[in-house]
């Protein structure tokens, strides 16, 4: 067994606190990855703090499921990676590998054995810890290759943020001709607008604040509109062909509906608190659609990589360190970042 640096919560209530986890040695088709980031996903808060409805959290949690870093060791049997390579994990961690969706490159769909990165069981019965740790040991098939055009440190939150963005706007045909509305600029959503805009489509911008609208237009918005102005339902009524909805709140699903031209679809990427509420009239108009979908297979997720270093798009980024997780939870959940919290996981271990 490897043993490991790493950070933990231990209740919901309870703050971060350095530990030391054990990692499996490496068998015939692991990579082991000396982890130089982890991006935080809202996603970890809504695990450490326990906040999804029906939820259950398996303390000790490490989480982090953005990870990046550089290969240190490989097994015999490894073919695509060598020592020195950049190599990133994203949610999963493993998959029943037989399914029809599994044979598709639908990993996230699994009708298996789907093994997430934190807060699961491993096919060995012990739990899955995530990035917020020094070294991960995966299977191979569960890693990807971060090319070197992008800074690790930006390409983490491509992991999660990245490919849960760029797989809708590939499934629906997000490109020239094609009108795409982004709800919520922040973690996801200025990833989601590069992504929009690299493919060729008309990119908007949905949110709260005028504070980010210049960020939103410097990475490639076509245009920005404030949710709270009601002339931006009625100036946009039956305009786009997609929206992707970031926010994990409940919102007037009937409103955004509206903006839906025909055969328009509505995809929601995130879980509010209560079940969603719609008019079945509104969706009969334009013969709308409302989905969800979760991230990318891992030849998407690589797909996705590459099609960043070509198209220069990464994450920005706030680089901090181990000891600071807490207080990045409390500014995440607050808005305050621009606009993904990154961790130095050189600065795991405790001083």
């Amino acid at each position: 067994m490897i043993s490991v640096h790493a950070r933990c919560t231990c209740g919901p209530n309870e703050a971060f606190q350095a530990t030391t986890i054990e990692r499996r040695d490496p068998g015939p088709r692991d990579v082991v990855i000396d982890i130089a980031y982890a991006g935080i996903c809202h996603s970890d808060i809504e695990h450490a703090r326990q906040l999804r409805a029906g939820g259950k959290t398996r303390y000790p949690l490490v989480p982090g499921h953005e990870i990046v870093g550089i290969v240190s060791a490989v097994g015999a049997q490894v073919t695509r990676f060598a020592v020195g390579d950049r190599a990133g994990v994203g949610n999963m961690v493993d998959a029943c590998r037989e399914c029809a969706n599994c044979r598709a490159g639908l990993e996230p769909y699994c009708s298996g054995q789907r093994v997430l990165t934190y807060n699961a069981i491993d096919r060995d019965g012990k739990p899955t810890y995530g990035g917020y740790s020094q070294k991960i040991v995966v299977d191979e098939a569960f890693v990807v290759k971060i090319p070197h055009s992008i800074p690790l440190q930006n390409a983490a939150p491509l992991l999660c943020a990245g490919i849960t963005m760029y797989s809708p706007l590939r499934h629906w045909n997000a490109g020239p001709g094609k009108r795409v509305a982004i709800l919520g600029f922040g973690g996801l959503g200025h990833v989601g607008v590069q992504m929009a805009k690299a493919l060729g489509a008309h990119t908007t911008v949905l949110d709260l604040s005028l504070t980010k609208r210049e960020d939103a237009l410097r990475l490639g918005a076509d245009d920005y509109r404030l949710t709270t102005d009601a002339a931006t339902f009625s100036e946009l009524a039956n305009t786009f062909d997609l929206i992707i909805s970031t926010v994990p709140v409940n919102v007037n699903l009937d409103t955004y509906l509206g903006l839906l031209a025909l055969d328009g679809t509505f995809v929601t990427l995130a879980i509010p608190e209560m079940p969603l509420s719609i008019s079945a009239a509104v969706l009969l108009n334009n013969r709308r659609s409302i989905a969800g979908t979760r991230s990318g297979g891992l030849q998407e997720t690589q797909d996705m990589l590459d099609f960043c270093a070509q198209h220069g798009i990464a994450a920005e980024v706030e680089v901090i360190n181990a000891d600071h997780i807490d207080t990045a939870y409390q500014r995440l959940l607050a808005g305050d970042v621009r606009f993904r919290f990154v961790i130095d996981n050189a600065t795991m271990m405790k001083e």
